[in-house]
């Protein structure tokens, strides 16, 4: 017997786009949170969910950033930017907000419930959702940034460098921030055979057997000319991931005839460890500095980002 109309369409996954939004939180002075947020609800999967930093008292559409959390496509926190930054008060989401910025933390499948490229198509996801609500928010989707560490730096990076996995009505990325990321899979692996790697994982297989997808998901195998600016910072002493990661991203990005800058910061570990809290600051500092330069015109720059105690 078929199902009535209006029971079916009761029954179908409701669309972020039209979802009610959550009560904000107000966690430091001057910024309001939307927590848990909505943007996407895949068939047969957990919603997915974002939170949302603002100035709470915006003096106009805003840029926004979408910061996509590390934890080698395995684990993660929407929330974290790194332990290094776990003590902050306030908080560097909060930060963002506090110098102008609506600041979207994602979640997105991870390597355990699906393999590339969900991931990115999750992020583009929430570009879509962004763009949607964007009236009603006040976002200035046009400037957006998108900026991530460790494997969020990769899917980052990605995001910025595959327009075609981005709905057409999105505007193009504005820029990228990408800290200690990898990006070049095909070139990353100790043991390219290893079907247990992180690496491996995210593609469905050890790159030695799944080439042409590990080549697919690597970003240096997707610069054009048509790049937006990239700022990569890499740790000269990454353990994890080698700074040549960095390296091989900026060199192309430089052949391609794009916009690059490439800060090779020293002695730095992967997360930042080794760092001083002065090291930390500064490459929090050289990135807010790159995003407002790109999203956010001279004449309507706020302050700066409080800075951490």
């Amino acid at each position: 017997m078929p199902l009535d109309p209006g029971l079916a369409a009761l029954l179908a996954p409701p669309d972020p786009a039209h979802l009610p939004l959550p009560p904000a939180a107000f966690p430091t002075p001057g910024v309001r949170l939307l927590r848990g947020v909505p943007y996407l609800v895949p068939d047969g999967h957990r919603p997915l969910e974002l939170d949302l930093w603002l100035p709470d008292r915006p003096g106009g559409p805003l840029p926004v950033v979408l910061f996509v959390h590390g934890g080698a496509w395995r684990t993660g926190l929407r929330d974290d930017m790194g332990p290094a930054f776990r003590s902050w008060q306030p908080g560097p989401f909060a930060r963002l907000a506090q110098a102008g910025f609506a600041v979207a933390c994602p979640v997105y499948r991870l390597s355990g419930e699906a393999v590339h490229p969900t991931q990115v198509e999750d992020l583009s996801a929430a570009l879509t959702w962004l763009h949607a609500r964007s009236g009603e928010l006040g976002l200035d989707t046009a400037r957006t940034v998108v900026w991530g560490a460790s494997a969020g730096g990769h899917l980052a990076a990605l995001l910025a460098l595959t327009p075609s996995r981005r709905g057409s009505a999105v505007p193009p990325v504005t820029g990228c921030v990408t800290w200690y990321a990898p990006t070049d899979l095909t070139a990353l692996a100790k043991d390219p055979t290893d079907p247990r790697s992180f690496e491996a994982l995210m593609v469905g297989g050890a790159p030695a057997d799944v080439p042409d997808r590990a080549r697919d998901a690597s970003p240096v195998h997707h610069v054009t000319a048509d790049a937006p600016p990239f700022l990569v910072l890499h740790g000269s002493a990454d353990s994890l991931v080698p700074s040549d990661q960095g390296v091989r991203l900026a060199a192309a990005l430089r052949a391609a005839g794009a916009h690059v800058g490439l800060h090779l910061i020293d002695g730095a570990d992967h997360l930042w460890y080794g760092l001083t809290d002065a090291g930390v600051e500064r490459c929090f500092t050289l990135s807010l500095e790159f995003t407002r330069e790109l999203a956010v015109p001279a004449s309507g720059r706020p302050g700066e980002a409080t800075r951490p105690d």
